[in-house]
């Protein structure tokens, strides 16, 4: 594996630095603490000893852009997220124009000086092909994904199933409530092996790299909780766990929603002001912050505006909402 000149072990120590402040892998399968008892304390403190009381918020760079011809520069996102009192950044990959070593160190520079974490990487990849070689193509664009989020000192990276790709375009995926059909003479059963298959062997280099991959609630074989914990659970890794997204599931949301938190190192919460791009959900994040408060669940919270509101207009009015609902229990 390439990478910069941090060795593995102060790669470890910086990662365990994040979880320390931001609490990003908490939910680590077969890691967690008893929380009851250490939260019970610490919160006990809180109005003498200046604890935080919420969980720190991020913004992902998504919300500025929304996949539009012109890509909005991560640099200019992360001014707003500073701009706006945001902690945090979360970078969507395909937003980045350049990934060299210089613009890392130019995005590590600016994220220190403006006092920001950077919480997640959200990448794309598909695994849902019975074509090996399609297979191990996305494997190798993840393996630089990993790699991308280690030298940009990121712990986690959301990543998908993929999709059939038997829809026109993802307007139409979207008109569909994201199903789509398999391929003709398959079945989604047939898919899970190749997903499964496929992280198991990333997981090796993620371990390494000190990166652990959060599956996404997204279409393709990870619209069902019951499909993401069936691919989670058979790779069998604290290196695979689940980034949660409150707005992907269009039914019964929050009863699905609340199976993955157990397993979750990230939430990535939805806003849709002014109207949704593709469709709008009245969440309410109250019943959200009680599930998160149910399971002790003390990482980070990435918005994912999607609206048709401006921007710099919406972004900053999300946060004010997210800061006044994620609360931790007293």
């Amino acid at each position: 594996m390439k990478t910069n000149s941090i060795s593995r072990r102060h790669f470890f120590y910086k990662t365990a630095g994040y979880g320390m402040t931001g609490g990003l892998l908490t939910n680590l399968a077969g890691e967690q603490l008893n929380h009851q008892t250490v939260f019970a304390d610490e919160t006990s403190q809180t109005k003498t000893s200046g604890a935080r009381t919420g969980n720190l918020i991020g913004v992902s760079t998504y919300s500025f852009w929304h996949f539009l011809e012109e890509k909005v520069p991560i640099e200019k996102c992360i001014n707003l997220a500073a701009k706006f009192g945001f902690d945090a950044v979360e970078i969507l990959e395909v937003q980045m124009i350049n990934k060299d070593l210089k613009t890392i160190a130019a995005i590590k520079r600016q994220t220190s000086s403006l006092g920001l974490f950077l919480c997640g990487l959200s990448t794309h990849q598909t695994f849902l092909t019975p074509d090996k070689k399609i297979r191990q193509e996305n494997i190798d664009k993840t393996r630089q994904s990993i790699e991308l989020a280690h030298n940009l000192g990121i712990p986690t990276i959301r990543v998908n199933t993929g999709r059939w790709g038997t829809s026109k375009d993802f307007d139409e995926l979207m008109k569909n409530r994201g199903i789509e059909p398999p391929l003709a003479g398959y079945k989604d059963e047939d898919g899970f092996p190749w997903v499964i298959e496929s992280f198991q062997k990333l997981v090796p280099f993620a371990e390494e790299a000190g990166v652990v991959m959060g599956l996404e609630n997204h279409w393709g074989l990870g619209s069902t909780p019951a499909g993401v914990l069936k691919i989670v659970n058979a790779v069998d890794s604290p290196y695979l766990q689940v980034t949660a997204d409150t707005g992907n599931f269009l039914e019964n949301y929050y009863e699905k929603f609340e199976k993955l938190i157990p397993q979750t190192i990230l939430v990535q919460a939805k806003t849709y002001y002014g109207g949704g791009k593709w469709y709008s959900l009245e969440i309410d994040y109250d019943k959200i912050a009680a599930i998160l408060q149910k399971y002790n669940y003390r990482g980070f919270i990435s918005l994912e505006f999607e609206g048709n509101e401006n921007p710099e207009i919406a972004v900053p009015k999300s946060l004010a909402m997210l800061r006044s609902k994620f609360k931790f229990k007293t």
